[in-house]
Formats: C-alpha cells, structure tokens, sequence
C-alpha cells in the first residue's frame, strides 16, 4: 500500500501548492495533470484492496490471496 500513501501525499502537495501559491496557468494545468494520475493510482490501489476483501471474506472461508491475479 506504499503507492497509496505516497500518491496521497503527493496529491496533498499538488492541492496545497495551487490554493497557497499563484502559479501560471500552464503550471496548474501540469499539476493538474499529475493529479489525475495519482487518483488513478489510489483508485487502482483502493481496487485491489477491495478485491483482496472479497475473496478473503469469501462464504465466511479465508483463502490466499494472489495480487497478480488481477
């Protein structure tokens, strides 16, 4: 979940940086750009987690767990 996290913090930055400084419109457009990666990460992340819920609650039974099976 290391992705996660660190996507977190960085979109924390991105938003921080455009409501505290002025930047140009070219730069807002780039970070916003960046943005929309880095919740495209979360989601995927947040996906698999999900996934990995499911199986393990599964009819009650827990079973392994494969993240390359997704």
């Amino acid at each position: 979940m290391a992705k996660f996290e660190e996507s977190i913090k960085e979109l924390e930055k991105i938003v921080k940086t455009l409501e505290d400084d002025d930047p140009s419109l070219e730069d807002s457009l780039k970070k916003f750009e960046k943005g929309v990666a880095l919740i495209k990460v979360c989601q995927k992340e947040l996906e698999t987690a999900e996934n990995k819920i499911k199986e393990l609650t599964e009819n009650g039974d827990t079973k392994i767990f494969d993240e390359n099976s997704s």
